[in-house]
């Protein structure tokens, strides 16, 4: 395990990347032999500031977890991060100018009715604790340089988030066919990809569960009234100023996000 000085140093190096634009070597290799709890460590020492900040809990995601992504980024499984106020962009407008390198990816939204305290949650769970769900895109933003990641990286570095945006429609979960509603995606008007619900663990439900399970087992609960998001149904694509990204996904609805 770190010690809780190598913790703090990682933390307040990750945090001054996000807040300065200014990337960092990869942590796995500042510090030898840094493990996937240490890097949870990390993570949590992180919200701490950004909550020191003012910032508000307003939900969770998961990531990596498509074959499409992990392929991506050399990674073999999901990662989990926070969600707080000012990583959503309401008026779907992501202001890029002190990202690093940003890519959006695809994905459902959920927001709960219900509590959910895992470990022990199933995909019936899940889906019975769910108000609705809706289009959105992720916008993620490594703060380790060129994407250089491993599984502890990206989890300390809060599952790379950077910003969300969500489309209007929310929508009855039990009326829209998850595993096989599809996505498809187009960038500055011209068609980009495809992907189906299944894409993410094999159902959006597993992934969700999968996140409410792992974050259980460290005594933290999924809580009525959050965010969660549900990982991306289609591979990462790099943007900038200027971009436009649109997603229509069947039975739920569209979400359009533009860059500056």
């Amino acid at each position: 395990m770190a010690s809780h000085d190598i913790t703090l140093a990682a933390a307040h190096a990750l945090y001054h990347a996000l807040r300065s634009g200014e990337p960092i070597g990869p942590l796995t290799e500042t510090y030898e032999g840094l493990t996937v709890d240490d890097a949870y460590e990390i993570s949590l020492a992180i919200h701490a500031l950004r909550k020191a900040d003012g910032e508000k809990d307003i939900g969770k995601k998961i990531g990596i977890t498509s074959d499409a992504v992990m392929n991506m980024l050399g990674v073999n499984q999901p990662d989990f991060g926070f969600l707080t106020d000012t990583m959503w962009a309401k008026d779907n407008v992501v202001d890029t100018s002190n990202m690093i390198l940003p890519r959006a990816e695809a994905e459902i939204a959920f927001t709960l009715k219900a509590d959910l305290v895992g470990p022990g949650i199933t995909e019936e769970d899940v889906l019975a604790a769910t108000e609705s769900v809706a289009a959105c895109f992720e916008v993620v933003d490594s703060r380790v340089k060129d994407w250089k990641i491993k599984i502890q990286d990206t989890i300390a570095d809060n599952a790379s988030c950077g910003t969300m945006a969500i489309g209007p429609n929310w929508v009855d979960p039990n009326s829209v066919d998850l595993l096989n509603c599809k996505a498809v995606v187009t960038k500055n008007g011209q068609p980009l990809s495809e992907g189906v619900g299944a894409a993410t663990l094999g159902s959006p439900l597993k992934a969700v569960a999968w996140l409410a399970n792992t974050l259980g087992e460290r005594g933290i609960p999924f809580k009525a009234g959050e965010i969660i998001l549900s990982g991306s149904l289609v591979p990462l694509e790099p943007v900038c100023a200027g971009d436009i990204m649109h997603v229509s996904i069947e039975g739920i609805g569209d979400c359009k996000v533009s860059f500056k």
